[in-house]
């Protein structure tokens, strides 16, 4: 599959940043609650893309709230990397995050995307090492043969509160939450022909 690189140049604006972290295991999503930051980010991004919707006007006008879209999350999200996605992927999370934002005042941020099969491969045998077996490193990480994030269509997300938003709006771009115990993994199923597919209680309920 062919992957993309997109790079839009943005105004400096402030960026609003956190620390990176692995998700910790899930609880079902609403029995979490929202975190009131996060709802104060939202709503400043939310605030930051209005500004800059002159700017994405003037340079493509059919594309506008995309882009304002795109330039407000990165200042939120700095960190994220969407390189290595399948086109398909990319396009329907920037779909997805676009309409969150503009109609729902939604965050969606990206914690892990594609996988180089290599750093896939790390994670697992550490999953190895810390569970005591590949069986039981399964239950949390696949080894890269296996991982839709080797394939470049999965997708990690957050906040809580953008992952049930695509949880409940997903389907309409082919994206869906694939595991019981992981609340922030989605993947991109175009083939699925908008029935959503089995979920599994875990990675290595079965191969992906």
């Amino acid at each position: 599959m062919r992957r993309t690189r997109h790079a839009h140049s943005a105004p400096i604006v402030v960026v609003m940043n956190e620390p990176r972290a692995l998700p910790p295991l899930a609880l079902p999503p609403r029995a979490l609650p929202a975190r009131p930051r996060d709802r104060l980010f939202a709503a400043v991004t939310l605030v930051l893309a209005v500004l800059l919707l002159p700017v994405a006007l003037a340079r493509h006008p059919g594309r506008a709230r995309e882009l304002a879209c795109r330039w407000a999350l990165r200042r939120r999200f700095p960190a994220e990397d969407l390189t290595g996605l399948t086109d398909g992927a990319m396009a329907a999370f920037t779909a997805a995050r676009t309409e969150a934002l503009w109609r729902h005042g939604q965050l969606i941020g990206l914690t892990s995307g594609y996988r180089d099969p290599l750093v896939q491969q790390r994670l697992f045998d550490e999953e190895v090492r810390r569970s005591g077996s590949p069986a039981s490193a399964r239950m949390r990480v696949l080894p890269p043969a296996e991982s839709s994030h080797v394939k470049g269509i999965a997708l990690d997300v957050r906040p809580l509160e953008g992952a049930r938003w695509l949880e409940e709006h997903g389907a309409r771009y082919a994206l869906y939450r694939i595991y019981d115990s992981e609340w922030w993994h989605f993947e991109h199923r175009p083939d699925s022909g908008g029935t959503p597919p089995p979920r599994r209680p875990h990675p290595g309920a079965t191969g992906h």
